[in-house]
């Protein structure tokens, strides 16, 4: 009889906590649990107003008091009014906290390191961290526009053009593509978006204009990691929100009938099939949406 899926999830509860000290009284051996050990992280890596800071670790209003008024006492924090509204608090690290938040980032490190290293299969296990976070993580997703020559955006080509190296029969080389210019896909001319699950990107989307009315969806990718999760439809719907305030008015795209859940997406949200406009190699499937 095949083993429940509830009980093989509980056990991967039981064998996390176990592993990173969850449950410990000193995480990381620094004399505080982990829910203080969380604030300072947070605050260390800029999230310091304080209800943005309870939201974003999922925590109730008294204990992140208490949790904020401990580390206060211990020197670590200072809490005081926001500057333009009197009614919000922001945490900030003093000078001693800044010491504690990099302790704990070598620790963390070191920690994450060791773990890695005695299991023979890396990949395969960073593949399913990957996936768990992406499934528990989803609806902590965030879209942010950035500079598509940012390593971040970089990070995320990279991997596209190596997923369609591996799908195209003839493999794919960025050099043949109509690939475009960065200059294309920042303001005022475009965009370039990609969205992050606490601060790892899970994939992206760029706009390629020209000035004028019409423009090109560029680079849809995203992380199989994430796929499944609507992540596609939500960048494809930052990418039509960014082209009208760039009063753009026709959207045009190529793709490949080797990606056919690409051209599903497509069929399934308003783009129309329309002849090739480009002498781009790759691509066989053309698409325009009027906004």
């Amino acid at each position: 009889m095949p083993i429940a899926a509830t009980a093989r999830f509980r056990r991967f509860s039981r064998a996390v906590t176990r592993e990173v000290g969850a449950l410990d009284t000193s995480f990381l051996g620094r004399g505080r649990p982990l829910g203080a050990a969380r604030v300072i992280n947070a605050i260390g890596r800029g999230r310091s107003e304080v209800g943005s800071l309870r939201e974003d670790l999922g925590l109730d209003s008294g204990l992140m008091s208490r949790l904020l008024r401990g580390l206060e006492e211990e020197g670590l924090v200072r809490t005081h009014a926001h500057p333009d509204d009197g009614r919000r608090r922001v945490a900030t690290l003093t000078e001693e906290g800044e010491r504690e938040f990099r302790a704990y980032e070598e620790l963390s490190e070191a920690q994450a390191a060791a773990i890695l290293a005695r299991y023979p299969h890396r990949e395969a296990l960073l593949a399913a961290m990957d996936l768990i976070a992406s499934a528990l993580g989803r609806d902590r997703l965030s879209l942010n526009e950035i500079d598509p020559r940012s390593e971040t955006a970089r990070d995320c080509l990279g991997q596209y053009y190596a997923e369609l190296a591996r799908r195209f029969e003839r493999g794919f080389d960025v050099a043949r593509s109509r690939d475009p210019d960065a200059l294309d896909m920042i303001r005022p001319r475009g965009a370039f978006i990609v969205a992050l699950s606490d601060g790892l990107p899970l994939g992206c989307v760029g706009v390629k204009g020209t000035g004028g009315e019409s423009a090109e969806i560029k680079r849809l990718w995203v992380a199989p990691s994430a796929r499944g999760l609507g992540i596609s439809r939500q960048l494809m719907t930052a990418a039509e929100t960014a082209a009208r305030a760039l009063s753009i008015r026709v959207l045009r795209l190529d793709t490949s009938s080797a990606l056919p859940e690409a051209v599903q997406l497509y069929r399934k949200t308003g783009w129309r099939e329309i002849e090739r406009f480009n002498d781009d190699p790759y691509p066989d499937v053309f698409f325009e949406k009027q906004l």
